[in-house]
């Protein structure tokens, strides 16, 4: 008995948790789908389950069906493809047939994104779905029931309701007239393409006068344009026959694209620094015509002078192959002489730079100016010419005459040493030879007297001093000179001034 009991519990408590499980999972699913509560003025031939599509695909189904206030019929759809969703207020849906046997599904647009959305319900039938009126949806009438109206007693009775309700539907006719597009979606799309044909009347004439004028040429150059067509058929017919090339060729274009991209920002690059060379070709392309005239002359007359050069080659040609070592010879200097040459371009650049040749014209000018007089006879040159025949004469003996001397020693104070007792010694040596310029005797310890071998005296050695302390004078005057004239010097050489 208490088994009993057990079994008759279970059996109560089991549908519920059935139908709790199956609750809950249908609140689930309902959380994660996109739900839209479509208004319809009759929905009797669709039932639950049927598929709601959209540009022919299946997007969700019918999820449910309720009496809407005013007698509507209230369609819940449950989208489930997230891709189709959300819906906007543009939206429309309409029940198609589906097959001969009676079933209907949904064909339905979610509008556009332009649009706003749909409005959610906050509270009440429907909470939490999207709301898609009325105005926006339809439900054409079935063909069996049109066709029921040409049957009898179907028909009678048609005409009693007319009769019967045309005082109340003639009150109404805007509502009537909304119901009829509502149940025939092609009046109401026609109703649109007529409101646009007429915004556009202005347009369509233009372009029924434009077709005139249009066709008129067409139809005087009928056979090229048969011939156009017919030639279109043939080469359709030829691309049909290579359709397996044509398909590979646009599956390989890709591929090529890629590659040709870097040539052509290659070209690209080239293209934009050529432009400026392509301008100056336009620019000399005037100057050009003569030239390329020219050029054809200068081609004929070279037609004669080519073969004579032709000869003249051939009969240079030993001896351009002798000259190979002279050559040779002149690219060695030209190499060994570059220094040289570089040193000779930098001074001529120098003196041409600088006037230098011009400064060199004006010390000449200028030197000559101031060594020349003039008077009343005419130039003469600031010289003096001293003639003795002491000193022009060639002697082997000192002058007696004071008036020309060597300036390495004095011949007054030779003359006085003479005075002077000689030594034994010098007594017994022999005479010195005397210098061959000037009738002057060669000073004692020159190297001329080393080689003769004479000895020298004391005196000649005083003497030899003495010159030479005066030679040094006379060279530290010589060098305050040079360096004196050295702005003179770089004023003629280039330097600066």
């Amino acid at each position: 008995m208490r088994r009993l009991i057990w079994i008759a519990l279970a059996v109560a408590i089991v549908p519920w948790l059935v139908i709790g499980v199956v609750n809950a999972t249908g609140n689930e699913d309902r959380g994660s789908a996109y739900f839209v509560r479509a208004i319809f003025d009759n929905a009797s031939s669709l039932t639950q389950g049927e598929d709601v599509k959209i540009a022919g695909a299946a997007v969700g189904v019918v999820d449910g069906l309720e009496v809407a206030p005013g007698k509507k019929a209230a369609v819940v759809l449950r989208i489930d493809n997230e891709d189709f969703t959300p819906w906007h207020k543009d939206a429309t849906c309409t029940i198609r047939p589906q097959s001969l046997i009676g079933e209907k599904f949904l064909e339905c647009k979610p509008g556009t994104t332009a649009a706003p959305k749909l409005r959610k319900i906050a509270s009440g039938d429907g909470e939490g779905e999207r709301y898609l009126p009325v105005q926006n949806n339809s439900s054409p009438v079935d063909l069996d029931l049109l066709n029921d109206t040409l049957r009898l007693p179907y028909r009678q009775r048609l005409a009693i309701l007319l009769n019967e309700f045309g005082t109340g539907l003639a009150g109404r006719g805007d509502q009537l007239n909304a119901v009829i597009h509502r149940a025939n979606p092609a009046l109401k799309e026609t109703d649109d393409l007529l409101a646009i044909l007429a915004k556009q009347n202005k347009t369509l004439a233009r372009l029924a006068k434009d077709s005139d004028q249009a066709l008129g040429p067409i139809a005087r150059e009928r056979r090229h344009v048969s011939g156009f067509i017919v030639q279109a058929t043939a080469t359709g017919q030829a691309t049909a026959e290579r359709a397996t090339d044509i398909q590979r060729g646009i599956e390989r274009l890709p591929g090529f694209l890629r590659e040709l991209r870097p040539l052509m920002v290659d070209l690209d690059a080239l293209a934009k620094q050529g432009e400026p060379v392509a301008a100056d070709l336009g620019q000399a392309a005037p100057s050009m015509g003569p030239l390329i005239k020219g050029l054809g002359t200068v081609s004929e007359a070279g037609n004669k002078s080519f073969p004579s050069l032709g000869d003249t080659l051939e009969t240079a040609r030993p001896d351009l192959i002798r000259s190979r070592p002279l050559i040779r010879q002149l690219g060695a200097l030209g190499k060994q002489a570059k220094p040289a040459v570089k040193n000779l371009d930098k001074l001529t650049a120098s003196l041409q730079d600088t006037d230098g040749i011009e400064r060199i014209s004006d010390f000449l000018y200028y030197l000559t100016l101031s060594t020349n007089g003039f008077d009343s006879i005419g130039h003469y040159l600031r010289a003096g010419l001293v003639v003795s025949s002491s000193c022009s004469n060639y002697s082997l003996t000192p002058p007696n005459s004071t008036d020309c001397h060597a300036l390495f020693y004095d011949p007054q104070a030779d003359a006085a040493s003479a005075s002077v007792p000689k030594t034994d010694a010098a007594a017994n040596a022999p005479a010195p030879d005397k210098l061959a310029t000037g009738g002057t005797v060669a000073p004692q310890g020159s190297l001329l007297q080393k080689l003769i071998g004479t000895p020298e005296t004391k005196a000649q050695a005083q003497q030899r001093d003495e010159g030479l302390k005066r030679l040094r004078e006379r060279s530290r005057g010589a060098s305050s000179a040079l360096r004196d004239s050295e702005p003179v010097l770089d004023y003629l050489l280039g330097g600066e001034r």
